[in-house]
């Protein structure tokens, strides 16, 4: 899988420190990381934002041609209570496809569930 970079953001494939896919991650997912590493999006200059979006986009049009998926599902998870595991900011880029058996379930699908609503 190739890698993207700009003045101030990276986008790799999702995997470990040692290059190996993640199990639990769906093929093709990439992670776009500002560079000044800072904890969460809402830390980023506009400058890191723009060239976060190109490079969404690069990432984007790379999977289109690489892998065609149907979908995608794009976010950030911020803080620990959202998810978060690694200390700096990134975004996540998950293709998705029509015969996986949760396709059609977005990202908030789980956070709809009766059993996650706070009483």
């Amino acid at each position: 899988m190739k890698t993207f970079e700009n003045e101030t953001a990276i986008g790799v494939p999702s995997t470990d420190k040692d290059g190996n896919i993640f199990s639990k991650t769906l093929i093709g997912s990439y992670v776009v990381i500002p560079k000044s590493r800072v904890a969460s999006p809402f830390d980023l200059t506009e400058q890191e934002w723009q060239d976060t979006k190109r490079l969404m986009d690069a990432v984007k049009l790379y999977l289109d041609e690489q892998l065609s998926p149907d979908g995608y599902n794009v976010g950030w998870n911020i803080g620990e209570a959202g998810g978060q595991h690694v200390v700096y900011a990134h975004m996540h880029i998950i293709p998705r496809f029509k015969d996986e058996p949760f396709a059609g379930k977005g990202i908030r699908h789980w956070l709809k569930k009766d059993e996650n609503m706070r009483l």
